[in-house]
Parts: structure tokens; sequence; C-alpha cells
């Protein structure tokens, strides 16, 4: 008898559930959970279960929705809003026929709680954002209302219901809810209900209203407008002086439009004639659950950390090709992550995006230069900038192909180089490759590559158009999945939209929020939540990210941000502000390739540095998660054994790994990382 008491506030429909590791726990598969059965005072949720004896079983608890199938006779789809995450799940090992098993607290295992919010497994997710980052989101035409400030609030129509409320499943139906978040420079309020009058409209806060429906396409939203000091009745009759205007948008729209992300400009009509007052402007984000792939509830780590000192990532593997003394390995290369890795390396970090035939493909720019060579000229080159998007996998693998920037300095030295490399010194390897080359004790930090719009209205490398994001998103998020194994895995993006697509998509890895704050290097982004580090930080505590990164000139599904270090070594207070905000704070930049610059971030405790030339700064030695493994060793190797070496890394015999003493010793080189990677 499975049994657990509940503290959570809970929807009309909501239950709670049972999965685990057997295959009548559902094998981690919460379509195949076991609901329980509420008691009379619905707090006390119990049922009896027959599952296998002399065995542990692992388990977790969650609550949501089961509903209907769509199809007669069909499996019920399964909605996830609160799941027991903790590293260790429950277990048992049945050793009687009977056995009650009374688990306390929903959420709380051993006196520690650990939930985690759902990810999306059939709803959708609508959200629609009004904000400050192009122009004012309201354009008032009519005279009267020139010079009025107005409040907002979203209200839903028009959603049909089932004819058939008398059926007997009708309490497992989930209704459409709406909730608005807002962020700024000074905080954060997320997932809330709207006030009465909504919201005024703030030139420096980002105001996002969320929508989950299982029925994305047959909404109607109509957005109410309030003069904010309520001075008269508009329509006799109105409950709230001041409603002046109505503007509706069909959420069939963004079927009809083929687009899940965009802008629309609503006419706002007025409620006592047919004229418009004005117009507003509404940006849309869809989010759809992954097509074709289900995520399972055996582990999550989209919000763990485990505290160390700061650990060392390789940039683009052993550092960009085009920095300062760069390494001469190519960048994101299998050879360039191998070569990070043999010199300690925890995480290497890399691009990734789609080839025309939806391969992930690893490569740091969105384009690449491409050569023809000129009739009746041997020795002459012609270079064309062309998208990789618009580009086959088995049209990469055949290019001869140079650096954007040969186009400016007429440099072609890549493109003779080419013909000598090995396979693994060969650009644009698969996401695949990458996973099956590199050994699995190497974390990967995977930027997903997403174009920006910049302040001056111009984008990256001149592409205003990409992919579709859910489209896009999916065919990476499944590669990884499903080869990643026990490889630790951080996502990243500089685009704030895609960082919060990964944290509802998928339930296991935890993302990286990167932003390079106010920087005279990079130029201005044009989304008011990259523009400065605290509206960065404000994004991610209310998106549940775990990572930040912050630049220098910073693992979402763990909660943080990646900041630029320029901004980073201006305002160092940041780092203890964002991990008491609990982000977790890794940092960027050209200026992490200075060793005195790395000392400082570290004595200031950052969690994670991102830097090239790591093969110049260290000697080959093990990475600190390999280390922490041979480590645990020690309880299985006698004393004696250990008092024979008298030279051990890491408080390890010399027989278990390369002696890093010995090798030290020999060549004069630093060990100086070491402790502190």
């Amino acid at each position: 008898l499975f049994q657990i008491n509940r503290l959570l506030f809970f929807f009309s429909g909501e239950v709670i559930a049972v999965v685990g590791s057997c295959e009548l726990l559902g094998n981690w598969c919460p379509q195949n959970a076991i609901p329980l059965q509420p008691a009379e005072d619905g707090t006390l949720w119990k049922k009896t279960i027959t599952v296998p004896s002399g065995v542990e079983t692992k388990y977790r608890y969650f609550k949501g929705f089961f509903l209907e199938s769509k199809n007669a006779g069909g499996p019920c789809q399964v909605i996830v809003n609160k799941w027991e995450t903790h590293q260790l799940p429950r277990t048992l090992i049945l050793s009687e026929s009977v056995l009650e098993i009374d688990d306390g607290h929903f959420g709380f295992l051993n006196g520690v709680e650990c939930v985690d919010s759902g990810w999306l497994t059939c709803q959708t997710e609508i959200r629609l954002r009004l904000h400050y980052s192009v122009k004012p989101p309201l354009s008032i035409t009519k005279m009267k209302f020139k010079k009025s400030r107005f409040r907002l609030k979203l209200m839903l129509e028009g959603i049909e219901e089932e004819e058939d409320d008398e059926s007997p499943s009708s309490w497992h139906k989930m209704t459409t809810t709406l909730e608005i978040s807002t962020i700024s420079d000074g905080g954060y309020k997320s997932r809330h209900s709207q006030p009465e009058c909504g919201y005024a409209l703030e030139p420096t806060q980002w105001t996002e209203y969320s929508i989950y429906t299982m029925d994305p396409d047959n909404l109607e939203l109509i957005f109410e407008f309030f003069e904010e000091d309520l001075s008269e009745k508009v329509v006799q009759g109105d409950v709230h002086p001041g409603h002046v205007g109505t503007a509706c948008l069909l959420s069939s729209s963004f079927l009809e439009s083929g687009k899940d992300n965009g802008i629309v400009t609503l006419p706002i009509m007025s409620r006592n004639s047919r004229q418009t007052i004005g117009k507003v402007r509404v940006d849309y984000l869809v989010i759809r659950p992954i097509k074709g792939f289900q995520c399972d509830m055996s582990q999550s780590f989209t919000k763990y950390w485990r505290k160390r000192s700061a650990l060392d990532v390789g940039h683009r593997g052993a550092g960009s090709t085009h920095a300062a003394k760069h390494h001469k390995i190519r960048e994101n290369t299998i050879a360039s992550f191998l070569s990070a890795a043999s010199h300690g390396a925890a995480y290497v970090e890399f691009d990734v995006h789609l080839s025309k035939d939806f391969v992930p493909i690893v490569y740091h720019d969105l384009t690449c230069c491409i050569s023809t060579k000129k009739k009746n000229d041997k020795h002459s080159m012609e270079l064309f900038e062309v998208p990789v998007k618009d580009l086959t996998f088995h049209q990469l693998q055949l290019l001869k192909l140079a650096h954007t920037t040969a186009l400016k300095e007429h440099d072609h030295k890549d493109l003779l180089d080419e013909e000598e490399y090995i396979d693994e010194h060969q650009p644009f390897p698969s996401l695949s490759q990458i996973f099956q080359a590199v050994p699995e004790n190497v974390g990967f930090n995977i930027e997903l590559k997403w174009i920006c719009q910049m302040k001056d209205g111009s984008w990256d490398a001149n592409l205003s158009t990409y992919f579709n994001m859910n489209q896009f998103l999916d065919v990476i998020l499944t590669c990884v999945l499903q080869t990643a194994g026990k490889r630790r895995i951080v996502f990243s993006c500089f685009d704030p939209d895609v960082c919060a697509m990964v944290r509802r998509k998928q339930n296991k890895y935890p993302i990286l929020f990167l932003t390079q704050g106010v920087s005279a290097v990079y130029p201005e982004l044009m989304d008011i939540r990259c523009q400065t580090t605290q509206i960065a930080m404000s994004f991610a505590q209310s998106e549940d990210i775990l990572f930040i990164a912050l630049v220098s000139v910073t693992y979402t599904n763990i909660k943080g941000i990646s900041a630029h270090t320029e901004d980073l070594l201006r305002n160092m207070d940041y780092i203890k502000v964002a991990q008491s905000k609990g982000l977790v704070v890794f940092c960027w930049g050209d200026d992490n390739n200075d060793h005195e610059n790395r000392r400082k971030l570290r004595e200031h405790g950052i969690d994670g540095l991102i830097y090239d030339r790591i093969c110049d700064d260290k000697i080959e030695q093990p990475n600190i998660f390999e280390v922490e493994d041979k480590v645990s060793l020690k309880e299985v190797i006698s004393e004696e054994t250990l008092k024979s070496c008298a030279c051990s890394s890491y408080s390890i015999p010399c027989t278990s790994m390369p002696c890093l003493g010995k090798a030290r010793a020999g060549n004069g080189e630093s060990d100086s990382h070491l402790g502190s990677s």
C-alpha cells in the first residue's frame, strides 16, 4: 500500500501518481504511472499496487492530470505539473506479502524537499509578450486618449467545451490556464494571477502572459484596456470605470502563419463605437512538446548543482582558432575536444546548429566561406559567404572552407591547409560523432546557435529568418537525450526564448543563459532581457533556469546564468548577488584568457570559467570528474597499497592513474590549476 500526504495547492481534477523502475510502476514513463486515490479529506492519497518481491524498486511521486485519449481505447495522456526530483529516488525491497508504505509528505525524502515543475508532455504553452525592446507596444491614434496611461488585462474567450459533461471521466479534463509574469532590472514576479484591471506597461519591464492548453488552435484571446485613473464608465453597466477598448487575437492565426514565434499588430476597438483608438503590438511564442520523443522520470539534473572550485571549460574545445595566440588545432573539431579533454577540461563548449537536411552539426559561425577556382587560373580563388543552414550535411563534409574574416583579409590559408586534415581535424562533425569520440567523463556545454537581433535592427550574419524554433530544438534535444548516456550536459544560448523553450521541453538537463551585460566590445542586443546583467538574473529566476553566464572583456536545466567577463571584472559583486539568488555563475569572454583575470574570478567564487588555450595553461591530466571517480576507489584499495606510494596525486595511489608529481618534476611545468579544476 503506497500512501503519501500532499501539502501543495491542487487544481480541480489533479491527482497524485507514482512512477518507478519496474514494469508495474510504468518503467519511469509518466504515461504508464499509477494514479493514487484520495482519502475523504483529500490530503492523504493511497493505492495498493503489486510490485516485485526480493528486488529493489525505485519510485517517485508526481501530481498532474490524467486525460482521456483523443482516440477511443487509446492510452491516456498525462500532464506532470510537479514531481519529486531527488538525485536518489525513493526505494523499497518487498520482503512481506503485504507491506504498507507511509512516505510522509509529497516532495520530502529524508527531511529534504526536492520538487520541480513539470515539462510539456502533450499540452502546448502560448506566450504573449508586451515590451519596449523595439518600440512601445501601444500606439494610440484617438486624440482623446493620446495622453492617457493604460492598464492591460488578458482574457480567455471562445474555448469550445465538450458536450458530454456527465461522462465518468469528466474530472480528468484539463482546463486552459492563464498566468502572467513580469521581469525587470529590479526583480521578477512569475506565474501569478492578474490584478482585476491588469498591469500598466513600463518601458524597462517585460510583461508576459502564459497560456497552457490542450487546444492551442482554438482560443480567442482578448486584451482589455483600462485608463489608469479609472475616471469614468465608458459603457453603462460597466463594473470597472475606464474600460475603454479591446483587442482580439485568434490563436488559429499562429497555425495559419506557419510560425511559432513572431509579432502581430492588433487594432484596439473602442467599446462605445466601431472606431479604433489605436493598435497594440504583441510578441508571441508557441512552445510545443518534443515531437516523437517522451522524457522519462528516472533522473533530473535541471536544478542540481554540486558546489566545487571553479570548473575549467574549454572554449570550442582547445580554443578559438581565430583568437590571439590560438592553439594550432582547428576549433570545434573532434581533435580539439580530445586535446582539451586530455588537459583536464571538465567541460568542452561548442556550438550546435542544423544543416539543411536537419542533421545537428558542430560549427561556430552561422555562415561559412566556400571557394571556387576561376577558369583558366589554377592559383586564383573566389570566396563566397554561404549560410550553413543552406547546405546539407553531405555538402558540408565536402567543403573547402575558410572563416568569414577571409573575405576581408583575402586570406586563403585555411583553404590551402584543408586537404592535409585527417578525419579528427575536419570541420562540421555531427553531434552524434562528438558523443561517440569524446570520453564520457568530459561534460558537454552545448550552445544552441540561434540568430540574434542587434539594437540597431541588424541581424547575426544578416539572417533575419531561420528554422522553426520548435523543430530546430526538437531535432537537437532528441539527439542529446537519446545518446548522452551518463555524460554531464549543460545547454546554453544567448536567446532567452531558446532557453525558456529548452526548460519547458525536457526535464533532464540544465540551461545556461548567456549574457553580455553592458559591453563596449559587443553590440547591444534588441531584446531587453539581454541588455543588463540585472535583468538577465531576473529572467533566469523567473524561468527557473539554474545557470547564468556573464561576460569577461558567464550547468536549465540547472538554474543559472553565464556572464561576459568584461562586465563581470568591473562588477565582481555580480557573482555573489547571482549566487545569493540561487544561480550558478559561469563567465566567458576574451578576458578569461588572461591568467590573472581567472585567478581573480576564482577568488570571488566563480562556478565555471570558459576560456581558450586550455592546453597551453594546463599539462596533460585527468579532469575533476575523472579524479572524483578514482578517489572513490580508495574504499576498495588496501591501506598498505596507499602507504607504498609516497607520490600520490589527489591522495590516490600512482598505480591507479598517471603520476603527475613525477611528470612535473621532470619537465618543470606548473600545476597551479590542478586543485582548482
